[in-house]
């Protein structure tokens, strides 16, 4: 079962960022740095979710987007799911020129779904550059005293072993170069995964979430060695506490003082640094967990 945004861990935004596509940005910068590339995102399902802001701004920066989603996970959970067909629509107003929208349904739980995910998106887009690893699956979770191996087993497939194998899936495309000097023109990749806060502190009551979590990170060095040599970067990205719709008005009210700009992460606040991770403006940065957590301070409750 996968959910159509990482949870990011504990406001919630009803849509994608408003900036225009195509806005100039700082003298020399490119406004549209993924224009001709296909990025696919994992996880998107819900408009208010990590994996559709991702996709947006992606789109917004010139890319075709290959969009996986899952919906039955989120109907199966207290939020409810989302009208797929309304996340499709709004992903396609980002869009640019000839940039296209696919989607992909698939639990990514299944054994070789991840590597079918991956071959549909090549055989539909032609290509993909980039691979943003967004899927997560929510419940069941529980302490260590409720844990069973169902549940350990069930969020490993998700959270850790589809990333592995759509990472091994991308990278198996014939085409990326290895690392050439700044402005060479041979074809890069990129992949993001996302991971959670569970090395920077506890994650009550997630044993089975934080463990497949730990495992994505604790493995982005490895991969991000692996691929090098083939034109490939790869980070980990932990967003920090983004509200995706599950979080009451009274818990993000008693925990509104644990963040020092006085609110909870967006989806959009995960989707800028994402995005840009994508871009050529990152080649240089592999092998990288990085928390943007907005100042979260877990010690002020």
């Amino acid at each position: 079962m996968t959910t159509d945004a990482h949870r990011g861990h504990p406001s919630a935004a009803p849509d994608c960022h408003s900036g225009a596509a195509g806005t100039i940005g700082p003298a020399g910068r490119d406004p549209l740095p993924l224009a001709g590339r296909t990025v696919l995102v994992t996880g998107v399902s819900r408009r208010i979710g990590i994996g559709h802001a991702i996709a947006c701004r992606a789109a917004d920066y010139g890319a075709s987007i290959v969009a996986h989603h899952y919906r039955p996970h989120d109907a199966s959970q207290p939020w409810g799911a989302d009208d797929i067909d309304a996340v499709m629509a709004s992903i396609r107003t980002h869009l640019v020129g000839p940039a296209r929208l696919i989607d992909i349904p698939a639990d990514l739980a299944t054994p070789g779904e991840p590597a079918r995910v991956v071959e549909q998106a090549v055989a539909a887009a032609g290509h993909l550059d980039a691979l943003v690893c967004n899927q997560a699956m929510s419940s069941p979770d529980g302490s260590l005293s409720e844990m069973t191996e169902a549940v350990l087993d069930a969020h490993w497939a998700v959270d850790a072993r589809a990333s592995i194998l759509l990472a091994q899936a991308f990278a198996a495309q014939a085409g990326f170069a290895p690392p050439a000097p700044s402005g060479s023109a041979r074809r890069r990749g990129s992949i993001v995964f996302l991971t959670s806060g569970q090395g920077l502190g506890p994650l009550p009551g997630e044993i089975a979430y934080a463990a497949a979590k730990a495992a994505i990170a604790g493995l982005t060095p490895t991969i991000s060695d692996e691929l090098i040599d083939v034109g490939i970067i790869v980070n980990t990205v932990n967003p920090g506490p983004v509200d995706t719709g599950y979080v009451t008005e009274a818990g993000r009210e008693a925990t509104a003082v644990m963040f020092p700009q006085g609110r909870w992460g967006e989806p959009d606040d995960a989707a800028r640094l994402i995005t840009w991770l994508l871009t050529d403006e990152a080649r240089w940065i592999t092998g990288q967990v990085i928390n943007s957590e907005g100042g979260f301070a877990r010690w002020r409750r």
